[in-house]
């Protein structure tokens, strides 16, 4: 078990999947602060480089951030411009800021319902996964061999991929909890849920930021929460809704899980990103149980399933106007409260409004992030579709 798991976890196998999908490092790269070349020291190729990243994340010392260095990183050049792009494409697939826009389409356009469960299930995934990182401690793949075509995240730990484990939690609680909400053909959702993730897994191995090791990690993770908790989807469900600690419950739980997360010797983004999620799921839960409150949860009527809706230039043009209605109110309740809740902190704090680094501080990250998106989870789900209503696009 030992030999296999160091197999996976070997770079050189994240290397050469890079290199038969077209992505090759040259001759001359520098591999960045405190990284060695091969031990060979041979390049992996003579040609001209048509890309190169430009920094890299440079740790000084126990007690200090991770700074980005302006320095020269590994060139590679690109031969398959096709899989080049579908990587990246399927990589931003996986990043938190597509499920906080894209997921509310879901509820806006089809069934809150599905929203409620996807929300819940990413948060619930995504959670296990940061905190597993941070507890584990284990590298991401060194460059070289690798090719690192992200350095946002390239300080945080690796084990377990948490795009891996939010494209395969996402796929497949949607395709488990829709056939009793949509006429569909599950062999066709199957093929969809199956496709999807496994393009956000492999664009984790292509972009150098997972070995193969983490990558199946955090799938086998996903699958085995998924099977836990499924038997007990429609009791949670009925508890969010209509029990009156439930707001309670899921507002200070939810903080609490934000205040005690693993405390690391130096500064990454998983402490924030995950305060993020656990904000837009506290927001909505609230705002779903209050939508139960006053009479309308804006779910389907009638007998369920429902047929999927006819695709039709109107519905085409309506569903665009409520994203682009839902979007911009999103967008602007996150900016207006961020600032808001920073401005309030920094004042409580006594920080100068130019000191851009306090905001990592736990004191000010924590709550100002936690605040924001929660306020971004109750526009979603309580106000977003009243607006709808109002302008007529219901």
């Amino acid at each position: 078990m030992q030999e296999l798991m160091a197999y996976l976890q070997d770079p050189e196998l994240v290397a050469r999947f890079q290199r038969r999908c077209g992505l090759y490092r040259v001759e001359g790269s520098n591999p960045g602060p405190g990284r060695s070349r091969p031990a060979n020291g041979a390049p992996i190729t003579r040609e001209k480089p048509r890309g190169q990243l430009e920094g890299s994340w440079d740790r000084q010392d126990s007690n200090s951030n991770y700074q980005y260095q302006d320095c020269k990183k590994p060139q590679y050049e690109v031969r398959n411009w096709l899989l080049h792009f579908l990587f990246l494409f399927s990589a931003g697939l996986g990043h938190e800021v597509f499920y906080i826009t894209c997921l509310p389409c879901i509820h806006w356009n089809l069934d809150p319902f599905l929203c409620r469960r996807l929300v819940n299930m990413w948060t619930e995934v995504m959670y296990v996964g940061q905190v597993m990182k941070d507890l584990l401690k284990l590298p991401r793949p060194p460059s070289p061999p690798v090719v690192k075509l992200e350095t946002r995240v390239d300080a945080e730990y690796g084990l377990p991929s948490t795009h891996a484990m939010a494209a395969t939690a996402i796929s497949f609680t949607l395709l488990l909890s829709a056939p009793s909400r949509v006429q569909f053909c599950f062999q066709t959702g199957l093929l969809i849920a199956a496709t999807l993730s496994s393009l956000v897994s492999l664009s984790r191995l292509y972009t150098g930021m997972h070995s193969v090791l983490d990558v199946v990690c955090g799938i086998l993770i996903t699958a085995v929460l998924i099977l836990l908790t499924y038997p007990f989807w429609e009791s949670f469900d009925s508890f969010q809704l209509t029990s009156p600690l439930s707001p309670i419950i899921a507002l200070s739980l939810l903080l609490f899980l934000s205040y005690t997360y693993p405390e690391l010797d130096h500064y990454t983004t998983t402490r924030g990103d995950t305060t993020t999620i656990l904000g837009v799921c506290a927001g909505c839960s609230v705002g779903y149980w209050a939508n139960v409150q006053l009479g309308d949860t804006f779910e389907p009527r009638g007998p369920l399933p429902v047929p999927l809706p006819t695709v039709t230039a109107l519905s085409v043009a309506r569903g665009a106007g409520r994203s682009l209605v839902g979007v911009v109110a999103l967008v602007g309740t996150r900016q207006i409260v961020r600032k808001l809740s920073l401005d309030a902190l920094y004042s409580w704090y006594n920080v100068p409004k130019t000191d851009k680094n306090a905001r990592r501080r736990k004191e000010i990250e924590v709550p100002s992030k936690f605040v924001t998106y929660t306020a971004v989870g109750l526009v979603n789900s309580i106000l977003v579709n009243r607006v709808f209503a109002l302008i007529g696009l219901l």
